[in-house]
């Protein structure tokens, strides 16, 4: 991605940090922030899954890491999981949105990630929302009898009422997975986090509710729902 200022736009970062290995892979991201960019003016959150029936234990982040944190200017932002928890911890993603300052520009990054350079010079445009497109060919794996790869994406797409169409990479050959615009959420932005997870968790309901039979064959976990 070329690299030019963002301005004076201020944003906010967000990971999630947990009791085990994401608090201190959170702890890791923050360091890496504040070393790389110490330009930084937005907020650093942690957001913080909290007890609940959705959590067999405590998932919330130990003493000593929560004091760490906050040495970086972390701000622990705690949230409720009201549809998944334990058994869907991707979800967090999902959930823990709804937390966050309403109407403030923000991007979140999956906690094991380092930053390892300047953050301010990415060219974010917080206005148009985006995701990750470093990804592989892991969804879906089309069964021996069908459908293939546009079915199965293309099911998706009408469900939710989209264009499919202007989807696809016409480079790349028909049933060729690299055809299909097909997102890693392991960062993502936009100019308001709320919007942003209202529509992420009304997706992610709706796949589980109501499943598609084109993803009879398809493993939900984790890169749609469970």
């Amino acid at each position: 991605m070329a690299k030019k200022p963002n301005g004076t736009r201020t944003f906010n970062v967000v990971v999630v940090g947990q009791n085990g290995r994401l608090g201190y892979e959170a702890l890791l991201f923050a360091a890496s922030l504040r070393h790389h960019s110490p330009d930084f003016q937005g907020k650093l959150l942690i957001a913080e899954p909290q007890p609940g029936p959705k959590w067999p234990n405590d998932p919330r982040l130990k003493p000593d890491i929560r004091e760490a944190l906050e040495g970086l200017d972390a701000e622990i932002v705690p949230f409720e999981c009201k549809h998944f928890g334990a058994d869907y911890a991707y979800d967090n993603k999902i959930e823990m949105l709804s937390a966050l300052p309403k109407g403030e520009p923000f991007v979140f990054f999956d906690t094991d990630t380092l930053i390892t350079d300047n953050l301010m010079e990415v060219p974010f445009d917080f206005d148009r929302p985006s995701a990750s497109l470093r990804r592989e060919g892991t969804w879906p794996k089309p069964p021996l009898y069908g459908p293939g790869y546009a079915g199965i994406w293309k099911s998706l797409y009408d469900k939710f009422g989209l264009d499919f169409d202007s989807s696809l990479d016409l480079s790349e050959p028909d049933e060729y997975w690299k055809r299909y615009l097909y997102f890693n959420a392991g960062f993502f932005y936009y100019n308001c986090p709320h919007a942003f997870g209202e529509k992420f968790l009304e997706y992610a309901l709706a796949v589980r509710r109501e499943p598609m039979p084109e993803l009879a064959c398809q493993e939900l976990t984790p890169w749609l729902i469970k």
